[in-house]
């Protein structure tokens, strides 16, 4: 009887295995620790280098994705793309950024979780569809933003990794829009 119940016990172990390896529990948890930088990369012939980059702060294009649902990311979680997370190329994973929409000044506070874009068109991230929504900008599917990186209360943290918004933040006047859109019109050195 013993070894039926050992056999029994196997096999209900193996059998829960592989119920959780197709739920996506080989995904990494949602956490902010710990923060991986990682190698420099190239993709299509570009190297791209990841970098803390305490101080990000640019202009330029973002577009959205949302069809790769239940990938996973780069850093290993599962992309749920109705949640406000982002891919950047070079800053660390997980990262924090303020993406403000310059034709409305609207803004969100999203995470970078994955890496992206790869495409060389003056995109500098890529929003989940969620994120996206959120902004305003998924009819366009492009759209002129800034990306900065910010540190959000632990509160706004929690809410982004269990997939909730940020709190709200009041548009961008309209003399810093016209401003940030002055620098993206600017030419790059």
């Amino acid at each position: 009887m013993h070894a039926c119940s050992t056999v029994r016990t196997a096999g209900a172990v193996a059998t829960l295995l592989m119920l959780t390896a197709c739920a996506g529990g080989d995904f990494r948890p949602v956490s902010d620790n710990p923060v991986r930088i990682g190698p420099p990369y190239a993709i299509r012939g570009t190297n791209y280098v990841p970098a803390a980059a305490p101080a990000y702060d640019a202009v330029g294009y973002a577009s959205w994705y949302g069809s790769e649902s239940g990938n996973r990311t780069a850093n290993g979680e599962q992309f749920r793309p109705d949640w406000l997370t982002a891919a950047h190329t070079t800053l660390p994973l997980p990262t924090y950024v303020e993406v403000t929409a310059l034709d409305t000044g609207r803004r969100i506070v999203v995470r970078i979780n994955d890496r992206g874009p790869f495409a060389r068109n003056g995109r500098i991230i890529d929003l989940s569809r969620g994120a996206a929504e959120e902004l305003g900008i998924k009819a366009q599917g492009h759209a002129a933003v800034r990306v900065r990186r910010v540190e959000p209360s632990d509160k706004d943290r929690e809410r982004l990794r269990k997939g909730k918004t940020a709190a709200s933040l009041a548009p961008v006047p309209a003399r810093e829009l016209q401003r940030l859109r002055a620098r993206l019109a600017a030419p790059r050195p």
